[in-house]
């Protein structure tokens, strides 16, 4: 009945759709050195409102009905003898090993510490700073940075919250002026200090940074929503730097296999497929994946599939929650333009639960 031993390095997204979809075909081990999954895109909240403390953790018990989820570190990979070698010295057997390791984010968007009780400590201590705080800086004017800003604001409607963004416009990646303008009116109808064209770094005194110009700004608390770096370092140091591209992103080929490997594929924030690096484009590549894997396990049979390639995703709808009740949604529409939705759309399709019952389904578990 199963055609292989499949071992997925990684339990984010990509790691736990393609996982899932592989669960009836192969003997799938999924590794993570957590020992549930991370909802991260529920993070932000966490790190702001103590009732949401708990909502990013998933248990991965009930996520694979055949296959086995296995807590712990990889430390590399044995392509001689086909092994995933663990930090404990345990070899996994491997048919086809699949990198999902993801990348780091930067607080409070991380799973902090090794265990969920370390890492809901981690977002009780931000609340906390945020509950006492006059003035709080967020750096980064992304979907992340503005967000938080959100959230704060929100939770902290008496303090002051400053938004400093070292690019022209909010939201000026995503490729939407509309968006960002709008993003931008609601932050300063709140109260919300938007401060554009504004690199930012520590300054010499505690609690004082300061921008390219040489202003100074005090601030009792900062966070810094600035980008995101690939979990790929133990790849590095197991000897596989010649698998990374510059960035330290994994490099892939049309079909997310690694270094023309047959056996070796990547998916996710971790692979250099597409720059874009947002949930959705994660589990489109887990779905690609799992369909190749698939097709490679059963290849030499008379019903073999052939491949298929990975077309880049550069638009895709993303919302951006101001808070449980607006936010700003981009669609894309046939010629390259971007349709800009509001309040309404936004709350429904993400804002107010964000997207925490639909994940919880994704492993097994009820909505609430």
């Amino acid at each position: 009945m199963y055609d292989g031993d499949v071992v997925v390095i990684g339990g984010g997204y990509a790691g736990v759709r393609l996982a899932k979809r592989l669960d009836g075909t192969a003997r799938v081990t999924l590794v993570d050195r957590k020992e549930v999954f991370f909802h991260r895109i529920a993070s932000l909240r966490a790190g702001v409102r103590p009732e949401w403390t708990e909502s990013p953790f998933i248990p991965y018990d009930r996520l694979l009905r055949n296959g086995r989820v296995a807590v712990g570190k990889v430390v590399r990979i044995d392509t001689a003898e086909r092994q995933v070698v663990l930090a404990t010295g345990e070899r996994l057997p491997y048919d086809v090993v699949v990198i999902a390791t993801g990348a780091d984010y930067p607080e409070p968007a991380r799973f902090t510490g090794a265990t969920t009780e370390e890492a809901a400590k981690s977002f009780a201590e931000h609340q906390r700073n945020i509950a006492a705080a006059d003035h709080i800086l967020v750096v980064g004017g992304g979907p992340s940075g503005v967000e938080l800003s959100a959230e704060i604001r929100l939770a902290r409607p008496d303090a002051r919250v400053t938004l400093a963004h070292s690019g022209p416009a909010l939201l000026h990646t995503t490729g939407s002026a509309r968006a960002g303008r709008m993003a931008h009116a609601w932050l300063e109808s709140q109260g919300v200090e938007v401060r554009l064209d504004s690199f930012m770094s520590p300054g010499n005194d505690f609690g004082t940074y300061r921008d390219a110009q040489g202003n100074v700004i005090d601030a009792d608390h900062s966070f810094w929503a600035t980008g995101t770096t690939p979990n790929t370092l133990w790849l590095r140091l197991a000897g596989h730097g010649n698998w990374l591209n510059g960035t330290g992103h994994v490099k892939v080929d049309r079909m997310l296999r690694v270094d023309g490997r047959l056996d070796v594929f990547a998916v996710g924030d971790v692979n250099d497929a597409t720059e874009l690096k947002i949930t959705p484009i994660a589990l489109a590549q887990a779905e690609l994946a799992a369909y190749n894997i698939r097709a490679y396990l059963n290849s030499s049979g008379r019903h073999r599939k052939q491949p298929r390639f990975y077309r880049p995703i550069h638009r895709t709808p993303l919302i951006v929650p101001f808070g449980p009740a607006d936010g700003v949604t981009m669609l894309p529409v046939p010629g390259g333009d971007t349709a800009v939705l509001g309040s309404r759309t936004s709350t429904l399709a993400k804002a107010k639960t964000l997207m925490t019952p639909y994940m919880r389904r994704q492993l097994g578990y009820t909505a609430a």
